[in-house]
């Protein structure tokens, strides 16, 4: 399989190379849930890392988007989409397999190695996704965009959960005095499946770069987005998003092993199910937008998203509970379903509104907004987490009698948890900034709720003939739409 530009591409090449795109997902996300997230704020905490640490490891693979203006510039010199994806990908995931031997290091050299790894990774990892965006825009037609994608996220979650579990119950079975070992094996598997995804992105066919003008300069091309007015207000949201989010978001681990004070193996299957959710729900998500747009998804996954991140400041009020434990799935499920929303249409909505054979520097320019938002965001959230691990925030009612006082916290808010109220708070302005993006036809959350509810209901009838499991998982479902389509009375 040549890396070179393919001189024709006929349909059937265009097919191979959507399941091949579905599968370079899969193996690519595996590949990320053996190494970061979960694993990789454990492997952190266990070399020692403080708040902000935790918070520039976060940071980092934002930040490293800022390649992307070398991507572009280099993608439009070269003009082989392929090959840059290929090679930049590649050599991340060595690094990653090199990630490993940061387990035999010595003292404060290992913290230090991580972080320089993190920054080799996530660098390499930028110039590749910016290749890879402007090659997908030409590859995957515009109407399709939402079934390839939705497919490619349902198999990332999928193996991704897998991939997380079993490091995390590796890890936790592991002896506490040689655990570093156990997230060695983590890093080797994860370099192992990411050369499995780079074999398929080989199959993925690339037709030549077309021009759509004359060769403009490089500053004129990343110019050309933010004057688009309407591209320019996704540049706006995204950055938005990416803030809010993010502030919070990168520490939901770190709060659940140190500040709950669960293990390694009950933090990952929580996020395991969040992973489920994002699955289960992702075909519908992915139809629905087809159907209405990208924009209706997202003003019912945010608020989704952000509620869900508020309601684990309470998980544990006022301590850790018996409930605690199946209150974080409710909330861990929740927010995968919001996420899954949220990562199908935001990932849309760029490819959907940039101008065909411009897709280079748009999608570069609004991905580089998010991901310094983003980047800033994790930054800042580590240090505020410094900052707000000493102090606390209560609201309480007492009630006093002979011989009897109690007392009833109602709210209360320490060290992370300031960190999901201030997320919170964010993410209003996020909404406030995608409700100035046009995407053709509005459509309203009731209309984007009554399509979820029919896909599921479609969902369930394929899953199952049994007429009773249909109505009793949908009933409530359609009586709140009932009630919702119903003439309000009165004034």
């Amino acid at each position: 399989m040549r890396l070179r530009p393919d001189d024709t591409v006929t349909p059937e090449d265009l097919a191979r190379g959507e399941r091949a795109l579905v599968k370079d997902a899969a193996w690519a996300t595996t590949a990320g849930a053996l190494y970061g997230g979960v694993i990789l704020v454990g492997f952190a905490l266990e070399l020692g890392a403080t708040p902000a640490i935790i918070g520039l490891l976060a940071a980092i693979p934002f930040l490293a988007q800022i390649s992307q203006l070398a991507g572009v510039a280099l993608i439009e010199r070269v003009r082989q989409r392929r090959t840059i994806v290929l090679l930049a990908v590649t050599m991340a995931r060595t690094l990653i397999l090199s990630l490993a031997l940061v387990s035999f290091a010595e003292g404060p050299l290992q913290l230090s190695l991580l972080v320089l790894a993190q920054a080799a990774i996530s660098l390499s990892g930028a110039v590749g996704g910016c290749a890879f965006n402007a090659w997908v825009h030409e590859v995957v037609p515009r109407e399709a965009l939402g079934n390839l994608f939705s497919r490619r996220l349902f198999w990332s979650t999928v193996l991704s959960s897998v991939g997380a579990l079993s490091a995390g119950y590796l890890v936790q079975a592991w002896p506490p005095d040689d655990r570093l070992h156990a997230y060695a094996i983590a890093f080797v598997a994860a370099g192992a499946a990411g050369f499995m995804s780079s074999y398929y992105l080989l199959r993925v066919p690339e037709p030549p770069m077309r021009r759509t003008g004359p060769i403009l300069p490089f500053t004129e091309l990343l110019r050309a987005p933010l004057v688009d007015a309407n591209f320019r207000n996704v540049v706006g949201f995204m950055a938005a998003w990416n803030l809010a989010s993010n502030v919070a978001a990168p520490f939901i681990t770190v709060y659940l092993l140190r500040q709950i004070g669960y293990e390694l193996g009950t933090v990952t299957t929580t996020w395991a199910a969040g992973q489920t959710a994002t699955a289960l729900t992702m075909a519908w998500w992915g139809r629905v937008s087809d159907r209405l747009s990208n924009k209706a998804i997202l003003r019912v996954a945010l608020p989704a998203y952000f509620a869900s991140l508020i309601a684990l400041a309470f998980i544990a009020l006022p301590e850790r509970h018996p409930f605690t434990l199946p209150l974080l799935f409710l909330i861990q499920i929740v927010m995968g379903a919001a996420s899954g929303g949220t990562g199908l249409a935001t990932g849309n909505l760029g490819l959907k509104l940039a101008p065909q054979g411009q897709g280079t520097a748009y999608l570069a320019v609004v991905t580089l907004a998010g991901s310094l938002a983003a980047g800033l965001a994790a930054v800042s959230g580590g240090l505020l987490a410094e900052w707000f691990a000493a102090r606390q925030l209560a609201f309480s009612f007492s009630w006093t009698s002979p011989g009897i006082t109690r007392q009833v916290t109602v709210l209360q808010f320490r060290h992370w948890e300031f960190l999901f109220a201030i997320s919170f708070t964010l993410g209003f302005y996020a909404l406030h900034r995608l409700s100035r993006i046009s995407e053709g036809e509005e459509h309203s959350e009731r209309t984007v709720i009554q399509q979820l509810v029919i896909e599921a209901s479609r969902s369930i009838d394929q899953l199952s003939p049994i007429e009773g499991l249909r109505t009793v998982i949908l009933l409530p479902f359609g009586r709140l739409r009932d009630r919702r389509l119903r003439p309000r009375s009165g004034p």
